[in-house]
């Protein structure tokens, strides 16, 4: 009989053990915990190096940036607060999506970035709420805007002036104080016909690179003269 009960323990342990699991919570894909989604101003009060899980409206085109950013990423804004989210693949992000990511915040020369693991740690659905530019001063450009689309009124106090590879850059003050204005190689935005005196709108992804912080237009419509 005693060698009977071994045999029968040793059939039957893997059955026994198979069954128990899922109500254990050992090895079933059931019991691993989706990431709790944060909204994007909880996300950037975390420390650096945080992985954190956000969504929102996308509001640049993916690579815009490229020849000053150095990579295909692309904006993301919620009710809260925005960010840049820093991809080396372009995954196609365009204005009027949604997109749910996760990442790790990383900080690239004074801009909070959001960096996926790989370009499947982002989720985009080809409907979701356009987001409106918030209008500013020029002067409140800053880090309480940073990563949200703004938008600015002003006159043009520099002339667009080089800075290739990476794109050209000018002033705009609206009397506040200036504001950069940079402009992406990618965007196509013609700015020969821009001259200082000109009032101009600018909208685009508020930015910062190293200690100023700027305006990032995003296509030629995001630069408008209205008044000579």
């Amino acid at each position: 009989m005693g060698l009977t009960r071994r045999l029968l323990t040793l059939l039957f342990a893997p059955l026994l053990a198979l069954l128990l699991a899922p109500a254990l919570g050992t090895g079933s894909a059931s019991a691993v915990p989706l990431a709790k989604t944060l909204s994007i101003a909880q996300a950037r009060s975390l420390p650096l190096g945080t992985v954190v899980t956000v969504q929102g409206s996308v509001t640049t085109p993916s690579g815009a940036f490229e020849s000053s950013f150095g990579d295909k990423g692309f904006g993301l804004q919620d009710k809260t607060a925005g960010l840049y989210v820093s991809l080396q693949s372009d995954v196609h992000a365009y204005p009027c999506q949604h997109a749910r990511v996760t990442g790790t915040l990383r900080d690239s020369s004074g801009l909070l970035t959001l960096v996926p693991a790989d370009p499947s740690a982002v989720e985009l659905r080809h409907t979701g709420q356009t987001a409106k530019p918030e209008r500013v001063s020029t002067a409140g450009v800053a880090e309480t805007t940073e990563g949200r689309l703004v938008k600015v009124v002003g006159r043009i106090t520099q002339a667009p002036t080089s800075d290739l590879p990476y794109g050209y850059k000018l002033s705009v003050d609206d009397g506040t104080g200036s504001v950069l204005i940079f402009v992406n190689v990618q965007t196509g935005i013609d700015i020969s016909t821009l001259k200082p005196g000109q009032t101009v709108r600018v909208i685009g992804f508020s930015s910062q690179f190293g200690t100023h912080y700027e305006i990032d237009p995003r296509w030629p419509n995001d630069i408008k003269v209205v008044a000579a």
